[in-house]
């Protein structure tokens, strides 16, 4: 479990102020020493990031970031890459030294309470106060019962591995299916994974690697192929796949290569509905005939790989949208962890798969860009759209195809 992707661990951030021992417990709970502890106020600077196997749960992330109180210039910063962290939590431990909360740990609170992020309220330092002796009245009105913990004395920190089981949220328990409940038990799934320059070296890309491994979990059959081979492995078949899932990027061909009657997506969209909201994308999708010169486009990757001159996200996607388009648009990308304040100046927000973050981050940004107004979606809908497949990538999905038959309605009503 080890090599689990960080995609697919449960996100837990460590927030609080200053020099309350963020560092000291993450490394208790981690048994390494992964945080510089220090005296000093503000070590920790950037995000501090440790994967490991919190038994029974599984595989998490625990994510130690700098105090919320952090002052000059330099601690603005520092505040500011702890706020990207709340995008991406799952679950947050707030940390105090103090019997009761004030201002700033209020504040983290709210934050995480508009998320919809469970919540950890951790009392520090135990060791420097008779803690068991003090009320927490105002805290249980939140409905947090504080962990009490003395690093120093190494207590109530299996406490707080209990208290974080506990507080799992249940969809990370029982995470959406990728594929398995489009392709039976016994059925066969044709994978169409074509390998380029962007493809690692001896490897496959995550989203491939992924569905494989739970189609087999399924007890389903696969079969991959690159997209040259794809009419011949039809043709040795002697029953049609339940489904052909493809790289967004050989769509056309694929689409042309595989009979209608046999249902057809890509990976990308299998992903926008395992990270994202399905429904909400498809919905951004439409936004593309509204899309005209001058007006913006945000590209998001969760990744930070080295773009090939052929990239997907500033290349392909420009040129096929430009295309479908005619339109003169401006693209700007962002990468990583980072996203735009101002998401109300672009006119169409296209994600990522999001393989290589988690869901609660790519929810989160669907959340800003519905809050300014702005329509989102993703690469493989995007490119389904911009080459007329859309409506054939979506028949695997019922409840999809009725929400974009829904929406082309509802526009064709709106000219």
């Amino acid at each position: 479990m080890q090599n689990t992707p960080r995609g697919m661990r449960l996100h837990i951030g460590i927030f609080g102020r200053r020099n309350v021992g963020k560092s000291s417990i993450l490394n208790k709970l981690t048994e390494q020493d992964i945080s510089i502890v220090s005296e000093t106020a503000g070590t920790t600077t950037d995000p501090v990031e440790k994967a490991m196997e919190l038994l029974p749960l599984g595989p998490v992330l625990f994510v130690d970031t700098a105090g919320v109180d952090d002052e000059g210039s330099l601690g603005e910063k520092r505040i500011e890459k702890t706020k990207q962290v709340f995008d991406r939590t799952d679950l947050a431990i707030i940390v105090s030294e103090k019997p009761e909360w004030d201002s700033f740990e209020t504040a983290l609170y709210e934050k995480c309470r508009k998320r919809e992020i469970p919540v950890i309220a951790v009392l520090n330092k135990a060791d420097l106060k008779n803690a068991e002796e003090m009320e927490f009245d105002g805290l249980k009105k939140l409905g947090l019962d504080p962990v009490i913990v003395s690093v120093k004395e190494n207590r109530g920190i299996e406490k707080l591995k209990e208290k974080i089981i506990k507080s799992a949220p249940d969809e990370f328990l029982s995470p959406p299916a990728i594929v398995s409940d489009l392709v039976p038990p016994g059925e066969l799934a044709l994978l169409v994974v074509p390998i380029d320059l962007e493809a690692p070296k001896g490897r496959l890309i995550l989203p491939q690697v992924q569905t494989m491994r739970e189609l087999l979990d399924n007890d389903s059959m696969v079969m991959a192929v690159k997209e040259r081979e794809l009419q011949n492995a039809l043709q040795l078949l002697n029953k049609p796949p339940a489904l052909v899932v493809t790289d967004s990027q050989a769509f056309l061909k694929v689409s042309a290569d595989v009979p209608k009657s046999i249902g057809l997506t890509s990976f990308s969209i299998l992903f926008a509905r395992l990270k994202g909201e399905l429904r909400e994308f498809i919905k951004g999708t439409m936004a593309i005939d509204s899309l005209k010169s001058g007006h913006k486009v945000l590209i998001c990757e969760s990744c930070t790989h080295h773009a090939i001159g052929d990239d997907i996200g500033r290349v392909k996607i420009p040129r096929w949208l430009t295309q479908y388009t005619g339109a003169k648009l401006e693209f700007e990308t962002y990468s990583g962890h980072d996203f735009p304040e101002n998401v109300a100046d672009y006119n169409l927000i296209i994600h990522c798969g999001g393989c290589m973050t988690n869901r609660r981050e790519i929810l989160s940004r669907i959340a800003k860009a519905n809050s300014a107004g702005v329509p989102i979606t993703n690469y493989g809908l995007t490119i389904a759209y911009s080459l007329g497949i859309f409506e054939r990538a979506l028949e695997p999905f019922p409840i999809a195809k009725m929400i974009y038959e829904e929406s082309a309605q509802l526009n064709q009503i709106a000219k």
